[in-house]
């Protein structure tokens, strides 16, 4: 048990770096066009494929996994 909580910060950390990975790679080139009224179409709802669908889910699952690592540390830290 005491190997497990001395592993969590440093998954933690990892997941974390990831989950920043993963958001960077996800933005686009709509900066600040749609607040100045040129929109471009950049508000409407399109189908994610291919990479795109992937990288999403991944972020998700990543962001999930540094949450219940969190919690799981907490927990375990026995505060």
């Amino acid at each position: 048990m005491g190997a497990l909580v001395s592993a969590l910060p440093y998954a933690e950390i990892i997941l974390s770096i990831l989950l920043i990975a993963g958001v960077v790679l996800q933005q686009r080139g709509a900066a600040l066009g749609g607040a100045f009224g040129g929109d471009n179409f950049a508000s409407t709802f399109y189908k994610r494929r291919g990479a795109e669908k992937f990288l999403f889910n991944a972020t998700i699952v990543v962001a999930l996994l540094l949450v219940l690592s969190a919690i799981a540390s907490f927990l375990l830290s026995g505060s």
